[in-house]
C-alpha cells in the first residue's frame, strides 16, 4: 500500500485549531488558558477558524485576539461547509509537528492541553485523545438518555474496531499533523469528528486516552442536532470495511517526503 505518511519522531510545536461561531467570553478564555499552562515556544499557532455565521460580537473578540498576540492568532474563513469543512481546511494550514482539536465553547477543558501535549511529547508518533469515560462519568449538564446512548454507542464501535478505547467521539485530540494532512477526509458535519479517529484506526494508527471532562456549553447554542448523530453510524461503518488504501490521498495528490509504507494493522 502506497502512502506518503512517516510517523514523527518528536513533538516540536502544536497548533491549536479553534472553529468559532458565537463564542465570545469562552473564546477568549480557552485561549488564555492555554497559553497559561503551555509554554510559549510549544505553540506555533491558534487557527481561529470562521464562517459567515460568526456573529459580529465573536468576530470582535477574534479581531481583538489577533490585535493582542499578532502572529501567534491566524484567522481563517472557511470555504468548504459546516464543521468538519472547517477543520478539514484548518489541518491543512496547520505548522505545528501536532496539531489539537478542540472546542472554542469550554465544553473541552482547556487545561487538559498541557496534559495532551505531555503525552504527545512521549508518544509523538500516535494520537493522544480525551475520554469522558475514563475513571469515572466526566459528562457535566448530559442528560440522561443521551448519556445511555453514548455508552452503548462506544461499546459497539469499540467492538467493531477491536479497541479498548472508551471514547472514539469526543472531539479533544493532539494529532501529527502529517497524519492528518495525509488521510483523505469525507464527511463535513459533526460526524467529521467521529471520522479523525476511526480512520486512523482503521490504518493502525496508535491511539492512547487521557481522562478529562466535558461540561455543557454556558454560552451561545450548539450548532449540530439529535438526529444528526445517526450519521456517526455511517462513517463507523463505511470506513471499517474500507480498503486502506482508499483511507489515504493519493500519493499524486501528496507533496509530503519522504514515502513509505504505513505499517498499518489490520
Amino acid at each position: 500500500m502506497t502512502n506518503p505518511y512517516v510517523p514523527p519522531t518528536r513533538l516540536e510545536s502544536v497548533t491549536v485549531i479553534l472553529p468559532v461561531v458565537n463564542e465570545t467570553v469562552s473564546l477568549r478564555t480557552t485561549v488564555e488558558t492555554i497559553r497559561h499552562v503551555v509554554k510559549r515556544e510549544l505553540i506555533r499557532e491558534f487557527i481561529i477558524v470562521t464562517c459567515k455565521r460568526t456573529t459580529p460580537e465573536a468576530m470582535a473578540v477574534v479581531e481583538q485576539l489577533q490585535k493582542e498576540l499578532g502572529e501567534l492568532v491566524v484567522v481563517h474563513e472557511q470555504k468548504m461547509p459546516f464543521l468538519g469543512g472547517a477543520m478539514r481546511e484548518a489541518f491543512n494550514l496547520a505548522r505545528g509537528s501536532h496539531v489539537i482539536m478542540m472546542a472554542s465553547d469550554l465544553e473541552t477543558d482547556p487545561k487538559d492541553v498541557a496534559v495532551l501535549i505531555a503525552e504527545a511529547g512521549k508518544y509523538p508518533e500516535a494520537i493522544i485523545t480525551a475520554s469522558r469515560w475514563q475513571g469515572g462519568v466526566q459528562f457535566h449538564g448530559y442528560s440522561k438518555i443521551k448519556l445511555v446512548c453514548n455508552w452503548m454507542f462506544q461499546r459497539l464501535f469499540s467492538i467493531l474496531y477491536a479497541t479498548r478505547l472508551s471514547d472514539l467521539t469526543f472531539a479533544y485530540r493532539i494529532f501529527p499533523t502529517k497524519l492528518v494532512q495525509a488521510i483523505r477526509w469525507e464527511d463535513f458535519r459533526h460526524s467529521f469528528l467521529f471520522e479523525t479517529l476511526v480512520k486512523p484506526l482503521r490504518l493502525g494508527v496508535p491511539v492512547k486516552e487521557i481522562p478529562s471532562t466535558w461540561r455543557a456549553r454556558t454560552e451561545g447554542a450548539s450548532q449540530n442536532t439529535f438526529f444528526r448523530n445517526f450519521e456517526y453510524f455511517k462513517i463507523g461503518l463505511r470506513t471499517r470495511f474500507a480498503s486502506k488504501q482508499t483511507l489515504l490521498v493519493p500519493e499524486s495528490a501528496s507533496n509530503l517526503q519522504p514515502k513509505k509504507e504505513l505499517d498499518a494493522k489490520p
